[in-house]
């Protein structure tokens, strides 16, 4: 686990015996080490040792400033903390975060299990920086069977469980769920209308017609058959596939038997239907109900790991992480790590098979057991289907960090033709684009993309619903200096500036290299560049914003498009320095294009969010010519306001009451674009 990973050496491990090592003196460690690099470091650790509890718990190292540096869990924190304190023995990691280490932090729990699950959360939470760091921007796909209706709605979840029903995942991507959702209609006939739209139906839908759905809403099923189609449902999504396919061939031989030759089609069907729901592109197990796969590659300091899900002998597809992990350590350290953390807000599949074993895998195992509530075998497999599943993420994590090799190297060269075509201080770690979207003031949004040396960093976005109500609608000046001036406000009381020669001169001081991480300077909160979508007065207005607040020294540049807005004719603004235009074909120019429509999407997106909000809360009434008599014809025809938005000019002109002219104001009212 993290709190086991290589910073316990195998010295160490020999304090974890019945006697307790004796604490050096603090006076000869300051006297014998006083010019040690790790001198205070250890003096530190001494303090904070001798009243440590001598049961199993987490430990957090701080230093000075009071930000976590490592995250740890042990069975005994007095002997583990004891063991940091020894002058030899440590690696050059472990020796970073001693002479950094300044006070420590104790939380005790009833059991090691305990305090291997509480390690994972505080990691996931705080993210120190020498921990291995589970870098996951985007949440898993769920199915979910809603049980707060009396015919519940299948239907794809992304987010907080918040709504009551049963969840089942995860799934790898939103077209593994799609595909799935799919075939379980065919196969259980469950409807995946909105509550809105079930409830305004007066005639079944064209799911029904396509044999995608029982029709509950008109009562074409009744009550007790809709709830038997759930239950199988949950079943087969549950791993019960086999029974359920049984008891679909024993009601299909009854119904032969009785020569119900029509009824016995259905079952037929349905059958047909539930084994499309295992048969999948890739690659799927026959004797592995439900099992997550986990292989690990490493290769030039960096590692990438490949996930497979396999429910109900099912392949629900795979993603790739790449977690932070410091250089020094092996495949079966990093994968220990990433797995605690992994499933800190996940459920847990009955099997886990490894390519590497790691430290502690009975100790995960039991952990995991604990937290699902049931047993989790925890395994790396020496032959057989699971070996062949092992051996096939194992190709697949390679070929992932291949890709995101290459991808990098592109990257790197990138900003370094940046710092070269504009004349920056250094090649940009941190790149911060803003941009704002409104409709003629309405709605108002900013928002902020940053990129680095790892591509894009979403979850770093941020967005700014704009507030004052002096600014003139549309006054994108005005909305660009409330942007800057929160962002940099914040900023500067969250994290004051510091001069990075003065860590320069800290590290050249302890004798210690610094870490060689893949993308570390990434997460610094401070931009290297910032780039502005706009021309030269949106550039003066930033420039102005940041001066009044005493920001110097942050590179700004501004990305006008030509005069009749195409891409390939920017003109780029910078401050104290002429204009600059690049080739129409530079790699250069398409990557500044890149980001300022990644930030433009951004900005269009968060936009129409907040409308849709707005829209939901005021009603349709904000549309011109629509009244309360309009508004319920509407929701009476279309059943949600989504139905509406979607709906043509012909389809809103058939509702009653609605004529041409006031289904093109609905229409457009929707689907304007969003103006800059």
């Amino acid at each position: 686990m993290a709190g086991r990973d290589k910073d316990i050496d195998p010295a160490s491990e020999l304090v974890e015996d019945d006697e307790e090592q004796a604490l050096p003196d603090s006076e000869e460690l300051e006297i014998g080490e006083a010019a040690g690099p790790r001198a205070g470091g250890r003096a530190a650790l001494l303090r904070h040792a001798r009243h440590a509890p001598s049961s199993p718990g987490v430990y957090r190292m701080l230093d000075a400033a009071g930000e976590v540096l490592y995250v740890g869990k042990a069975k005994n924190i007095k002997k583990r903390i004891t063991s940091y304190t020894r002058p030899t023995g440590h690696d050059t990691r472990i020796e970073r975060v001693i002479a950094a280490t300044a006070a420590v932090e104790f939380v005790t729990t009833a059991t090691e299990t305990e305090a291997l699950l509480l390690e994972a959360n505080l990691i996931k939470r705080l993210r120190p920086r020498f921990n291995v760091l589970l870098r996951d921007d985007k949440s898993f796909p769920y199915i979910m069977i809603t049980g707060d209706h009396w015919a519940p709605q299948i239907l794809k979840h992304r987010g907080a469980r918040s709504r009551q029903g049963n969840y089942y995942g995860p799934f790898a991507s939103v077209w593994a769920v799609n595909r799935t959702i799919t075939a379980l209609q065919r196969a259980f006939l469950l409807r995946s209308c909105s509550d809105g739209f079930f409830e305004s139906r007066t005639r079944p839908c064209l799911l029904h017609q396509i044999k995608r759905c029982s029709a509950p809403c008109t009562s074409e099923i009744d009550f007790a058959e809709y709830a038997e189609l759930v239950r199988e449902a949950r079943a087969v999504l549950s791993g019960k596939s086999q029974a359920v396919r049984d008891e679909l061939s024993g009601e299909m031989e009854k119904a032969s038997t009785a020569l119900d030759f029509e009824r016995a089609a259905i079952y037929r069907d349905r059958l047909a239907a539930l084994s499309a729901t295992q048969s999948t592109q890739g690659i799927n197990p026959r004797g592995t109900e439900e099992a997550d796969v986990f292989a690990i590659n490493q290769e030039g300091g960096y590692s990438g790991i490949e996930v497979f899900f396999f429910r109900n002998g099912q392949n629900w597809g795979n993603r790739a992480y790449f977690p932070k992990a410091d250089r020094t350590l092996g495949p079966g350290e990093v994968l220990g790590a990433f797995l605690a953390q992994f499933y800190d807000d996940k459920p847990c599949p009955a099997a886990i098979l490894l390519s590497h074993d790691i430290p502690e895998r009975e100790l995960l195992a039991e952990a995991l057991s604990t937290k699902t509530g049931r047993r989790v075998e925890v395994s790396v497999p020496q032959r057989g289907e699971k070996k062949e599943l092992v051996a096939h993420a194992l190709v697949n994590a390679r070929e992932a960090l291949g890709r995101k090799l290459a991808d990098t190297s592109s990257q790197q060269r990138l900003l370094k033709a940046l710092a070269e075509a504009f004349g920056l201080p250094g090649v940009p770690r941190r790149i911060e684009v803003y941009d704002n979207s409104h409709i003629q003031g309405s709605n108002a949004v900013g928002a902020m993309i940053v990129a680095g040396r790892a591509g894009f960093q979403k979850n770093q976005y941020r967005k700014f619903n704009i507030r004052s109500a002096e600014l003139a609608p549309g006054d994108d000046f005005g909305m660009m200096r409330e942007m800057l001036e929160r962002r940099f406000k914040r900023l500067i009381a969250e994290a004051p500036r510091a001069e990075p020669v003065a860590a320069e001169a800290a590290t050249a001081l302890l004798g210690i290299a610094p870490a060689d991480n893949d993308d570390s300077d990434s997460e610094q909160p401070w931009p290297d560049l910032v780039l502005i979508d706009g021309g030269q007065g949106q550039l003066n207005a930033a420039r102005e914003t940041l001066a009044v607040l005493g920001v110097t020294g942050v590179p700004m540049i501004g990305v006008a498009k030509g005069p009749d807005r195409d891409a390939g004719n920017e003109t780029f603004y910078l401050t104290d320095k002429p204009a600059v235009k690049l080739p129409p074909r530079d790699p250069l120019l398409y990557f500044i294009q890149r980001l300022r429509d990644e930030a433009h999407r951004f900005a269009i997106g968060s936009h129409r969010t907040r409308r849709k909000k707005d829209i939901r809360e005021a009603g349709l009434q904000e549309i011109p010519g629509i009244g309360p008599t309009r508004k319920r014809a509407l929701l009476h025809h279309f059943g949600t306001l989504k139905a509406i938005e979607r709906a043509s000019l012909s389809d809103l002109a058939q509702v009653p009451g609605i004529n041409e002219e006031t289904a093109r104001k609905i229409h457009d009212f929707f689907h304007e674009s969003a103006s800059r």
